[in-house]
């Protein structure tokens, strides 16, 4: 794609930003070279208003690492290394990555990320699309993906987590904000967070499922430990936990809200150490675990 001046005053660029094209790119330049001449001027911001004005196109960028300050890439990247920088990670469409990434910014793929080893993240992740880690991830900001998430181990994430898809985690899931799943959340360790956890479908924890706030999912909760909540517990279907399920002070424990009364004792059970203190709905046979 070429740009010349009249198809970039046409978007309307800041006063700055524009003198700069002018000064450099008078006859015009095609989209990528565009972006990385303004990357490699310091001008990331600016980089990423043209890809938001343009959208992604479908070229492919095939290196063996990344180690720079900052980059923006209109399509896909794949990488057969590492991707180091000290500042923003950006493609209009995948990134794609056999080792693992580190960024002192942001990390935003307009469609999949897919990486071999380790991501830590400074800034916000925002996916398009699926999520594919093989280690762990560290996020320092928020994490927003429009598909599934997996990843092989351990998830920390300091800010809020809103998923669209399915969640798999190999280890512990640990999430500073909100937790939003638009399907269903497996967690094979504890999951964590310091405020709601919500998920549309249902959330399985190996060990303990523990938040400062609510625990909701429109199916199904179970966990391998206990279920604690520093506000109500609901459930769709049914609640198990192998140790106790507890809710804040003054907030209600609930099962089978999404299941008929007459139905409760088969989709709405409620299993638990020992009676969940505050239990408003579902099954509760009497039998406490031993």
């Amino acid at each position: 794609m070429d740009f010349t001046k009249k198809f970039v005053k046409a978007k309307r660029p800041c006063a700055d930003g524009f003198r700069w094209f002018i000064r450099h790119y008078e006859d015009g330049g095609d989209y990528q070279e565009l972006l990385d001449a303004l990357v490699a001027d310091g001008r990331v911001n600016d980089a990423c208003w043209l890809l938001d004005q343009f959208g992604p196109t479908d070229g492919l960028r095939v290196v063996d690492a990344v180690d720079a300050d900052a980059l923006v890439f209109a399509g896909t990247l794949e990488v057969r290394g590492n991707i180091d920088t000290a500042g923003l990670v950006r493609a209009g469409r995948s990134i794609h990555a056999e080792g693992g990434i580190r960024a002192g910014g942001s990390l935003i793929a307009g469609e999949d990320l897919r990486v071999g080893g380790s991501v830590r993240v400074e800034g916000d992740v925002d996916v398009g699309g699926d999520i594919r880690v093989g280690w762990g991830i560290e996020v320092f900001g928020g994490l927003r993906g429009r598909g599934d998430l997996r990843a092989g181990w351990d998830v920390q994430i300091s800010g809020p987590f809103d998923l669209a898809g399915n969640g798999f985690v190999g280890l512990d899931l640990n999430v500073g904000g909100v937790m939003r799943c638009g399907k269903g959340l497996h967690v094979h360790g504890t999951i964590e967070a310091e405020d709601d956890v919500r998920a549309h479908h249902g959330i399985v924890a190996g060990h303990e499922i523990r938040t400062a706030n609510h625990i909701e999912a429109g199916w199904g909760i179970k966990a391998g430990g206990a279920i604690v909540a520093g506000g109500a517990v609901r459930a769709g279907e049914s609640l198990e936990a192998q140790e106790e399920i507890q809710a804040g002070d003054g907030y209600g424990v609930f099962a089978g809200l999404a299941v008929p009364v007459e139905a409760w004792d088969a989709s709405a059970r409620v299993v638990a150490r020992a009676r969940p203190r505050g239990l408003m709905s579902g099954w509760w046979d009497g039998r406490e675990l031993r």
